[in-house]
């Protein structure tokens, strides 16, 4: 128990009070200046002693001389360098072993060496009391021991801490960094948690490390003396100067702190390498040397140590090892095998290969530091010289600011057109307001983007036409067979612009069922009037913003379609295919098919407003192209605005014509067929139409002629590789039998002669083959009656593929000559069941 220590305590000085006749008081003097200066830099402890028992202790014994003062004998410990306070002892510093015993520290972070001072923090109730009876008593020295790798969390000894009367708790030693500053901060810890090591200064605490038994310390420690204690809320604040090397004895207390017997670890001077002093000052002067290149690598303890050099010389070799130790940042197990290296030659020589170490990290970092250094200096050096040479083309008129380029560019777009009064006003309004506007602010980019667009319309800037009938004619006969209204209606179109020497924008709309080419007569009627063309779809289309534009103050507002087709076309007068015009939806953005009423009515459109340009736009000069596949779901005011111009679709001759006009040659070249190697006669295309392909259109028929295609260029593959496979092997066993040619076979080949190459084979499509390539016909041959069954009538069908002939039959209904009227009408094949049929012709 604790009063139990005191007791103990207090036979121990009454016993030193007892010899103290037999011992002369001496003065001792101050630490060095050195390890004063050490210490300094690294506490973080209050100048004043937290009981305020020092004061009291040492005024029984008298005054001391002042610090610097060198004088043999005692210890006495300043609680600072610049204090004047001073305590005395009566028991001679270099008898260790005439000591009681001393209150066992275990210091989880690093060892203490001798001559330094190490400020620490406890937590623990019964380690703090134990100090502060330690502190309050005439010998304030404690055992400073390191734990065993492993032992720094939980050990054997917790158990018999935990079962204390007094209920002592788990110890928290938390350490603050020796005055080297290298040592601060760091753990060491053995299991899964490591024991949290800190700085005093910093105030912070860490999980708890238990207290230790005596078999889980290291032998040999440091006799350290306290030379401050201060009393906080969390528990005590210390500051330790490590005083000689002890060994751990004979334990005398282990609850719940410990105390034991300690013996001095003197040094053992003679030489073990055999190279006697010399060695060790070599080693000394070597290490001296590394201390003073790591000050000038290292700026983070450099003034410190600088100074600590300048005021003292250290001649011994064995406190140059511990100083030099304490100065690195090396783990707590190397720095424990150099304190318990009692050699002066072997430790320093550990010394001097841990500032080693220290040295090669020290230059590590400094070129880390020199490379950011050198990367931010260049950086900064090419940011002042682009800044000054952008100021000295300024100055010289070879560059403008950027915001003056930009309003030069948009002033040189609009320098040649024609742009209308309304239009020009407002680009003059944008630019002077741009001018004063500040080029980091999002005022500035939006009306930046504005005269951007602005500037970029083609005001004025129209297609040259071309009125040659007889040219348009050739471009529309070339593309496309057959469809004789629509070139008739362009045809019109050019003439009258012939007559009036300008053209004016028109509205027509192409309606017709899939496949009939509605969208690719927009590119020839296009390339017959010599103008741009652009096509957009407007299938499924529910956001009045993609005609219309968006306002300019929502984010990423931009123009619509019309005035996105006059920038990408660079002409006011393009070809504007409208595809899908019959699928338009409506959302709750609103209806964009009342949005196209003002784009598609040429009373309107000369002056179309886009939300986004708010500036009226000629779209007059615009020949507008729509498709659709049926007028009905157009809306009336809509198609009222439109001419509509009916593709029906193609006849069997028409099919014909441009399956070998078109689609024949375009699928040969896509699937790589040379010249020749596939015929498809007359009669096969013929057959192919009637049976497979009877849609309105011609996209059917192309995708049965591509399908024909691709069977045959994997027939010329397969056919060419089993040829070369069994000319290879041909060679194979030709030069496997060795044998000679025959004497003509050879004089054959000294003339020269070559035996002909088999020509490719042709593969002749005829009606009978298409099945094999195609499948069975999807349409099968309808029976025309020569006299009609009784109750049969024939009539006809209208259907999207031309028509149908149907029979309808009469089925008598009720009990009475049912049975033989139906076997009388069943000799009839029609393809009407009964009086449903479509069209029937009763």
């Amino acid at each position: 128990t604790f009063d139990d220590m005191s007791g103990l305590l207090g036979r121990a000085s009454g016993l030193l009070s007892r010899q103290l006749p037999r011992t002369s008081l001496h003065r001792v003097p101050q630490p060095h200046s050195a390890l004063r200066l050490l210490c300094s830099s690294g506490s973080s402890s209050s100048d004043g002693d937290g009981d305020g028992k020092d004061g009291d202790v040492t005024a029984k014994h008298g005054e001391l001389t002042s610090a610097d003062e060198p004088v043999e004998a005692t210890v006495v410990v300043t609680s600072e360098a610049e204090s004047s306070e001073s305590s005395l002892m009566s028991i001679d510093p270099s008898n260790i072993s005439a000591l009681p015993p001393v209150l066992v520290f275990p210091f989880p972070t690093r060892p203490l060496f001798p001559g330094v001072y190490q400020p620490a923090e406890v937590t623990n109730d019964a380690l703090a009391k134990a100090l502060l009876t330690v502190k309050a008593s005439q010998l304030p020295y404690i055992g400073v021991f390191l734990p065993k790798e492993g032992h720094e969390e939980v050990s054997g000894g917790v158990g018999d801490l935990d079962a204390s009367d007094d209920g002592a708790e788990v110890a928290e030693v938390i350490a603050g960094g020796t005055g080297d500053g290298g040592g601060g901060g760091s753990g060491v810890g053995g299991g899964s948690e490591e024991t949290a090591v800190s700085g005093a200064a910093d105030g912070a605490l860490a999980p708890p490390a238990p207290l230790l038994d005596v078999a889980s310390l290291h032998e040999v420690g440091t006799l350290a003396q306290v030379t401050r204690l201060t009393q906080t809320p969390r528990g005590v604040q210390l500051l330790l100067l490590g005083h000689k090397r002890v060994r751990l004895g004979r334990p005398v207390q282990t609850s719940p702190v410990i105390l034991a017997r300690v013996e001095e670890a003197a040094d053992e001077l003679d030489d073990a390498a055999g190279g006697g002093p010399s060695l060790s000052k070599a080693y000394a002067m070597e290490v001296m040397q590394t201390i003073k290149e790591i000050l000038k690598l290292n700026p983070f303890f450099k003034e410190q140590m600088q100074m600590i050099l300048e005021r003292s010389e250290i001649h011994e070799a064995g406190k140059l090892a511990d100083f030099g130790a304490a100065l690195t940042t090396a783990d707590a197990q190397e720095l424990q095998e150099v304190l318990a290296t009692l050699n002066v030659t072997a430790r320093i020589e550990k010394t001097l290969l841990l500032l080693k170490k220290e040295l090669e990290l020290s230059r590590l970092q400094s070129q880390i530091s020199k490379q950011v250094e050198d990367k931010i200096s260049a950086n900064q050096r090419r940011y002042m010289l682009m800044e000054q040479l952008k100021q000295i083309k300024k100055e010289l008129g070879l560059e403008r600011d950027d915001k003056d380029a930009l309003l030069q560019k948009f002033a040189d777009r609009i320098k040649e057109l024609n742009v209308p009064e309304e239009a020009s006003k407002v680009i003059d309004e944008e630019m002077a307001k741009i001018g004063t506007l500040e080029s980091a602010s999002s005022e500035f980019n939006v009306t930046r983007n504005y005269l951007d667009w602005l500037t970029s319309l083609p005001w004025g800037i129209h297609s040259e036409e071309n009125f040659e009938l007889s040219r348009a004619e050739k471009i529309l006969a070339e593309e496309h067979y057959g469809l004789e209204d629509v070139k008739e209606r362009i045809l019109e179109f050019i003439a009258v612009g012939a007559l009036v020497g300008s053209t004016q924008g028109k509205i027509i709309c192409f309606v017709g069922p899939p496949g009939v080419g509605k969208t690719s007569i927009g590119k020839s009627i296009a390339r017959a009037l010599g103008r741009e063309f652009y096509r957009f779809s407007v299938g499924g289309l529910t956001d009045v913003a993609e005609i219309k534009g968006h306002r300019r103050t929502y984010v990423g507002a931009m123009p619509g379609k019309l005035i996105q087709c006059l920038k990408a076309t660079g002409a006011a007068n393009p070809v504007v295919l409208i595809d899908e015009i019959d699928k338009l939806g409506r959302g709750y953005q609103g209806d964009p098919a009342s949005a196209l009423l003002e784009v598609l009515d040429p009373s309107q459109n000369a002056s179309f407003m886009d939300h986004y340009l708010d500036t009226p736009v000629d779209l007059s000069k615009i020949l507008f192209l729509c498709t659709a596949n049926d007028s009905g779901t157009i809306p009336g005011p809509l198609l009222d605005r439109m001419e509509v111009v009916r593709l029906s679709g193609y006849i069997l001759d028409e099919k014909m014509q441009i399956a070998n006009q078109s689609l024949i040659p375009a699928a040969k070249k896509q699937m790589g067929l040379e010249e020749g190697t596939m015929q498809l006669p007359d009669d096969a295309i013929a057959s192919l139409i009637r049976w497979y392909c009877r849609e309105a259109g011609v996209r059917n028929l192309q995708k049965h002629v591509e399908r024909i295609c691709r069977k045959v260029a994997l027939k010329v593959v397969q056919a060419s590789q089993a040829a070369e496979a069994q000319a290879a092997e041909a060679a194979e066993e030709a030069g496997a039998t060795g044998s000679a040619a025959p004497e003509g076979a050879a004089e054959g080949a000294a003339e020269g002669e070559a035996p002909a190459a088999a020509d490719p084979p042709v593969y002749v499509i005829g009606p009978d083959e298409l099945v094999d390539y195609v499948g069975k016909p999807k349409f099968i041959d309808e029976r025309i009656y020569a006299t009609n069954p009784v109750g049969v009538v024939t009539g006809l069908a209208w259907t999207s593929m031309g028509g149908a002939v149907l029979y309808v039959e009469a089925v008598p209904l009720g009990p009475a000559g049912g049975a033989d009227a139906g076997s009388e009408a069943g000799g009839g094949e029609g393809e009407g069941g009964g009086g449903g049929g479509s069209g029937g012709g009763g």
